[in-house]
Formats: C-alpha cells, sequence, structure tokens
C-alpha cells in the first residue's frame, strides 16, 4: 500500500506551545511509510464570508486535500477548543461539499491544564460530525501542560506519554488504511 501523509493542525499558535510539541513529537514517531507536515495556520484570517479566499487558506486547502489523515493537537481555552483551530477549520469547511475533510480519517490529542484537553477534545468531537471527519476512538490521549512532561521549548520529553503518542500514530495509520479499504 502506498505511503501515507498525515496533516498536523493545533489551535495554539505560540512559538514554544505544548500542543505544537506534541505534533512535533507525533511527527517524530510515525511508523514505517508515513509521513507528517504541519500545517501553519497563523496567518488564517477570522472566517469572513465577505472575504475573497486569501492565498493562506487556499494553501490550507490543497494541504489538508492532499492529506490521508490529520492530527488534531485541541489545547483548551476556557473549557472550549481554541478558536484558531476552529477558525481554519471553518475556512476548511466553506469548500464545495467540505471536499478537503469530507470521510477523513483524524486522530485527538492534546496538552491543557486540570483534565488535560478532555473538554475541548470533546467539543472537536462533536465538530467532526458536521465536517464528517471520522476521528479515531482509540486510544485517547490528554496530558498536563503545566507538568515536566514538556521542556520550556514545548517539547514533549516525557518517555511514557512518547509512546503514547507513537501508540496513537500508529492506530492512526492502521485506521486510515482500514477507512482506505472500505
Amino acid at each position: 500500500m502506498k505511503d501515507l501523509t498525515f496533516v498536523g493542525m493545533t489551535g495554539s499558535l505560540r512559538r514554544a506551545s505544548r500542543n505544537k510539541g506534541l505534533l512535533r513529537c507525533c511527527a517524530s514517531r510515525l511508523p514505517e511509510g508515513v509521513r507528517m507536515e504541519i500545517a501553519d495556520i497563523a496567518a488564517l484570517p477570522f472566517y469572513n464570508e465577505d472575504l475573497e479566499k486569501p492565498r493562506a487558506v487556499h494553501e490550507l486547502v490543497a494541504q489538508v486535500t492532499a492529506a490521508d489523515a490529520l492530527v488534531l493537537a485541541c489545547p483548551e481555552y476556557n473549557y472550549s477548543m481554541a478558536p484558531a483551530l476552529k477558525n481554519a477549520l471553518d475556512w476548511l469547511s466553506r469548500e464545495p461539499d467540505l471536499a478537503p475533510l469530507s470521510g477523513k480519517p483524524a486522530c485527538l490529542l492534546g496538552a491543557g491544564g486540570g483534565m488535560g484537553t478532555a473538554r475541548s477534545q470533546y467539543h472537536m468531537r462533536q465538530i467532526c460530525v458536521y465536517l464528517n471527519l471520522r476521528p479515531l476512538n482509540r486510544p485517547e490521549f490528554f496530558s498536563n501542560a503545566f507538568s515536566p512532561s514538556f521542556n520550556a521549548d514545548g517539547d514533549l520529553i516525557d518517555e511514557g506519554l512518547a509512546r503514547q503518542v507513537s501508540t496513537l500514530m500508529r492506530a492512526l495509520a492502521d485506521w486510515t488504511r482500514l477507512l482506505k479499504q472500505a
């Protein structure tokens, strides 16, 4: 079977974001035959139907359309998902027939306070229904962003959590290949 391409996105735009660190960890722990790109959504303007689609949106649409699956790192802001990630999905959802997203496998993970990012991931799962994304149910991945599991640059340094990321990436590859056969 052909190699797979994953595209990762996070709603945290900060350079030393732990959720960006999780995406970097994902990219470094892929199974054989899988590559991953991390989408930069910082240049996206707030969604506004009155705007002509900006270049950054065209680039994101092309990147996500070419992907076999999505890796969504979901920070939690005020008990919900980060607006930057929601904004990127809103732009993508305006393509005819949800073309970049519909039927695409996805996995969720995140680093946050308290309950990790359980609430934001739950909200993301609700959004996946409308977008017709196919989120992986298990394994789930939640981590505490304020633990010593991350260094000052936002990189995941806890080997136990990194092994969980490896397991998640293998599961997403398997899920993606299974859905491609259907």
